[in-house]
């Protein structure tokens, strides 16, 4: 089955490797095209168990002083807190941008290009095995012009280079290594590399020799390479359409295929669709609600039963096992076994905003209140440990941390992961109960599948996992289901108290416009639907039970945020992120169209027409800036940065939706608001866009 792409090299991934430019001339468009869209569903999770997994907790980043009293190099003018994390680095590195484009060009010599993202695991890998690395450093600064990107800050150039690396080598991930010539075209590239020989790979020293022996001897060849790959590249991801009505049974038709497809990999044990490592993907638990609905209109209640019970049973494993954060809500990236059990402990904001979306869309439908519980849990996580001052929504929590206070090394899930006796510790006399009931064991509980801890890096340590029914649970210590949640509420609430003294994970601070998009339509439409739950309904930590008017409260202050701090009211324009201050790239397609959505879920939800105005204008703004009207659809960045070489039509729904996904809602929607003449426009391009 298919993987999406992650953000982050899977924390099972396979090392990088070099990626020479092919011998043989690049495939043709067609081919090339062919290829492209193979590999775009596998693009970072394309790699499965590492033998270099084991090396990666003892190289994990260090919590010492920064640099080791080195003089910070010029990252420590930057806004975004990946490059502040390589600000101390031996290496002379500079952000993208013309400084470090006309030292290329004026010492000509190729560009070492690294992208990342402040909480990616192998990312802080190679930092500490390489880029402190004095000898690494060298040999970078003498041969290369090295530039730091982060891909959640510059979202159009990793989309570039991450399009070159997956396309031509089948496969790609974060850390993203590309070496370029000094006009910006790739050369060569691949994800994550050790610093030396290993495995039968080559290290990082190797590659950098060996680059700089093929731009010294064969420099025509790679840039001839380079050149005509670029070109493929922006032939296929420009597809236009050769005509403007969309036939009346593609959405029948497609919908029907996409389902079956879903439906064949599904797993009737654990749930969820495909194999591990498995995401939560709540792009295919809607499309299959959908079906569901256009069964039961057709009268058709067995298939629909059948898909529904797929939608519910995933949805009831991920709030079971160790992939959910039962003691500080929320959900981690992906679990890296079949069992959602041992999770990628990191946490991102476009996970949480359209998980709870599922949750408060399976509530409506079976009013079971586990659902909307769960919905609760994620966003009172949110509001507690992921908003500013400001109402400003962060983007991530690291998977890294320090297991105490002071230690050398910081290593994955730390901060979340349990022994048995320190669960007896915190809890007495109710402590065996909780441990019953999560699967604690004294030597560890890691051990549900092969695919959990192969390296045996969670020896000892517990991953709070949800085996029985509660009611089982609670019958069998002779209790009721309310005094049984009770009880272990109270437990959550001590253990939290307790991990809340633990050193914490880094926090990525920064403010992106479309994760933002996401997490406002959540608390929006929270704030409606879950004021149909039953009075007298009882919430256990760590869901708060509020009133539901708050989170409509919350998801009003977050657009404000964007509005007096991302949006310039005399060109009408969106800025993509801010950290201190609007960064420097411009608001991409996906930043209008989540944006858009978000305020059509604000009006829809909350009440107020501004809402819906702001959307009406954004839309203009989003059509004028990436729509293509000759051929349809949206291109993702506005086209007027030259340093960014490809402009994508993307169309995947991957980790989030494809920014032309929720477009296309945005306007049947809004022409479902408007007149005739107003909806028409919206009519037309949906359909061309489609």
């Amino acid at each position: 089955a298919a993987k999406q792409r992650t953000h982050g090299a899977a924390r099972r991934s396979r090392p990088g490797h070099i990626l020479p430019p092919p011998p043989a001339p690049p495939p043709p468009s067609h081919a090339l095209h062919a290829r492209l869209l193979r590999h775009r569903l596998a693009a970072a999770a394309s790699s499965s168990l590492s033998p270099l997994r084991f090396v990666a907790a003892a190289m994990s980043s260090s919590s010492a002083a920064p640099g080791g009293g080195r003089k910070p190099n010029r990252l420590a003018a930057e806004h975004s807190p990946y490059l502040l994390q390589h600000a101390h680095n031996p290496v002379d590195w500079y952000p993208w941008g013309d400084e470090a484009f006309e030292k290329a060009r004026k010492l000509d010599i190729p560009i070492f290009l690294s992208i990342g993202y402040s909480t990616c695991h192998w990312c802080h890998v190679m930092e500490v095995e390489s880029f402190e690395n004095e000898e690494v450093a060298k040999i970078l600064n003498d041969w290369f012009v090295s530039i730091k990107v982060d891909r959640e800050e510059r979202p159009d150039v990793d989309k570039v280079y991450m399009t070159y690396v997956s396309a031509l080598y089948g496969g790609g991930g974060w850390p993203l290594t590309v070496f370029l010539s000094p006009n910006l075209k790739p050369l060569m590239g691949g994800t994550y590399f050790p610093p030396d020989d290993k495995y039968g790979r080559p290290g990082f020293k190797t590659i950098l020799r060996k680059v700089k022996e093929a731009w010294d001897t064969k420099r025509d060849a790679l840039e001839k390479s380079g050149n005509v790959v670029i070109e493929q590249l922006r032939d296929a991801l420009s597809a236009k359409a050769n005509f403007q009505d969309v036939p009346n049974d593609v959405a029948v038709l497609y919908v029907d295929q996409c389902v079956e497809k879903l439906a064949s990999s599904y797993d009737p044990k654990f749930g969820g669709f495909g194999s591990a490592p498995k995401f939560p993907r709540p792009v295919e638990d809607c499309i299959m609600l959908y079906k569901f609905r256009k069964h039961m209109e057709a009268r058709q209640e067995s298939e629909a039963q059948n898909i529904m019970k797929m939608v519910t049973h995933t949805l009831q494993c991920m709030a079971r096992g160790g992939v959910h954060d039962h003691v500080g809500g929320g959900f981690h990236r992906y679990s890296v076994d079949e069992c959602w059990h041992v999770p990628h402990f990191e946490k991102m904001l476009y996970d949480q905003g359209q998980i709870a979306n599922v949750y408060l869309d399976t509530y409506v439908i079976t009013g079971d209140e586990y659902y909307s519980s769960v919905a609760r849990d994620i966003l009172d996580y949110l509001r507690r440990d992921m908003i500013g001052e400001d109402g400003e929504i962060f983007s991530a929590e690291d998977a890294d941390s320090a297991e105490y206070e002071g230690a050398p090394r910081k290593k994955e899930g730390s901060f979340y992961v349990w022994t048995s006796q320190e669960i007896e510790d915190t809890l007495g006399e109710n402590a065996e109960l909780f441990k019953n009931h999560y699967y604690v064991k004294s030597s560890g509980n890691c051990d549900l599948s092969g695919m959990s801890d192969p390296h045996n890096e969670f020896s000892g340590k517990n991953v709070l996992i949800e085996r029985k029914p509660g009611s089982l649970m609670a019958s069998k210590y002779g209790k009721s289901v309310d005094e049984y949640y009770g009880i272990l509420g109270e437990c959550r609430q001590k253990l939290f108290d307790v991990r809340s003294k633990r050193p914490r994970p880094h926090l990525d601070d920064k403010v992106i416009v479309s994760w933002n998009g996401l997490a406002i339509s959540a608390f929006a439409r929270a704030s409606q639907i879950l004021k149909s739950g039953p009075p007298g309904t009882k919430f256990y930590f760590p869901v708060a039970g509020c009133d539901p008017v708050e989170y409509l409260q919350v998801a009003e202050k977050a657009a404000n945020f964007i509005k007096e701090k991302l949006y310039d009211a005399s060109s009408k324009r969106l800025h993509h992120s801010y950290r201190n201050g609007p960064a420097k790239a411009p608001g991409f397609l996906d930043d209008y169209a989540f944006l858009i959505n978000a305020l059509l879920d604000l009006y829809e939800y909350g009440g107020k027409i501004e809402w819906l105005l702001w959307a009406v204008e954004l839309q203009v703004i989003q059509d004028e800036l990436f729509l293509d009207k000759q051929g349809g659809g949206y291109f993702n960045t506005p086209g007027e940065d030259p340093s960014v070489l490809l402009r994508v039509k993307e169309d995947y729904d991957g980790a989030e939706p494809s920014g032309n996904s929720m477009a296309a809602i945005n306007m049947v929607r809004l022409s479902s608001i408007f007149d005739a003449a107003k909806s028409e426009g919206y009519k037309r391009n949906v359909e061309h866009l489609l």
